[in-house]
């Protein structure tokens, strides 16, 4: 039996007094995922993605492990949120507008202690001080650097459009209105190379694309370090209590580790490792999260359909973005029809042995967004789910 055959019969098992939909993460997968992340991670603390997992209980859970502290959010009012259920230190990722989570963040003592929010424009800080409502509680900043590799005298770019903050005087400018605008903290300084962590650099099939990745990557890094290590000087110049500088993603923790000038790197698909991480040569992790549809008909010799399944990641559009067939091995979309709002056909030899009622099983191409589909994780060990939790949407909670 191979090692996915096996993992086929243990979820079939665990979960056979459960109808499908449904979705597991087999928690042997997500502690060695987190093993590894640490492993990589070289001594830094981790800062846990809180959109790549979605759910409370299991980010208690990577937060209890040595290795990790901290929580890097998507909204405020998930960082609002979390910080009321007890998560101390909430590293808010992205600017935002919320003017009504920004009044109970400026009056609210605990809530602005545990929460850190990230600005890139004067007007952010403008927005958050308009939005006070009288509240005057010190609101802890997080300043964020734009990491795109730029060539050919800047004609070319290549990395994700964020902060329009690139060199160390932008930085230190920005730095500088924080520190004299009463109100505010500066506790840190952020870089997301999405270039380098989220871009998968041994694609199956494509040897050129892979090497070309690869080579633009190694230019990348080189050129993010030497800039990071700049602006982090300058920064630190003008802040001289700065309290950490955050970088890196799940596909570049060794990378950014490995720079003086990050102290803690942030990561949360590597707990999951979805369909896109399987793309990667620097590191290999164990698929932790997956959902299961059901076999609603038998269309034809080497056919089923399985209810839903049009499950899309973001992003630009394309295959690579769908939930990949995975249990049991052997099955593939319809190119007709493809993964469906409703139903998927599904076409390969294994379709054949399937009864109606009995379950498939699918990676997600990321990883917390195949949260927003369900609104429980059942928690496998060996072949027994021994606990179910709610999702974020389980909670109610739906933020984007």
């Amino acid at each position: 039996m191979t090692p996915r055959a096996a993992d086929l019969a243990r979820y079939d098992r665990a979960t056979a007094a459960l109808d499908a939909p449904l979705a597991v993460v087999d928690l042997e997968a997500f502690d060695a995922n987190a093993d590894d992340l640490v492993r990589r991670a070289a001594g830094k603390p981790i800062r846990v993605a809180s959109k790549s997992v979605r759910c409370r209980a299991l980010l208690e859970r990577v937060l209890a492990r040595d290795g990790f502290a901290g929580i890097m959010s998507f909204t405020l009012a998930e960082s609002l949120w979390l910080a009321r259920a007890g998560f101390e230190d909430v590293l808010l990722a992205y600017p935002s507008a919320d003017r009504a989570g920004f009044a109970e963040l400026a009056r609210d003592p605990k809530l602005a202690a545990a929460v850190t929010v990230t600005v890139d424009d004067v007007a952010q800080l403008d927005l958050i001080d308009a939005a006070r409502a009288g509240g005057a509680e010190e609101v802890r900043v997080c300043l964020e650097m734009d990491t795109a590799l730029r060539l050919l005298g800047g004609r070319v770019r290549i990395g994700a459009r964020r902060s329009p903050l690139r060199t160390p005087p932008q930085l230190a400018e920005l730095a500088r209105s924080v520190i004299r605008r009463p109100g505010f903290r500066l506790a840190g300084l952020m870089a997301y190379e999405g270039h380098v962590a989220g871009v998968g650099d041994a694609v199956s099939g494509r040897p050129l694309r892979s090497r070309a990745v690869r080579a633009m990557q190694a230019v990348a890094r080189r050129e993010l370090a030497e800039r990071r290590a700049a602006v982090v000087g300058a920064v630190r110049a003008v802040a001289p209590d700065l309290e950490f500088v955050n970088g890196g993603g799940t596909g570049s923790v060794q990378h950014t580790a490995a720079e003086a000038a990050v102290t803690e790197i942030a990561a949360g698909s590597g707990l999951y490792v979805p369909r896109l991480f399987d793309d990667y040569s620097s590191f290999s992790g164990r698929p932790a999260a997956l959902f299961a549809q059901p076999v609603v008909r038998r269309p034809g010799v080497g056919v089923v359909a399985v209810l839903g399944g049009g499950y899309p990641a973001s992003g630009a559009a394309g295959c690579d973005r769908l939930p990949v067939p995975y249990l049991p091995e052997g099955l593939r979309y319809d190119p007709r029809e493809g993964a469906g709002e409703v139903q998927t056909p599904l076409l390969g030899s294994p379709a054949d042995d399937l009864r109606i009622g009995d379950k498939v099983w699918f990676r997600h191409a990321k990883a917390g967004e195949l949260c927003e589909r369900f609104e429980a994780l059942h928690l496998v060990e060996g072949d027994r789910v021994v606990d179910t939790v709610p999702t974020y949407r389980g909670e109610g909670r739906t933020f984007l």
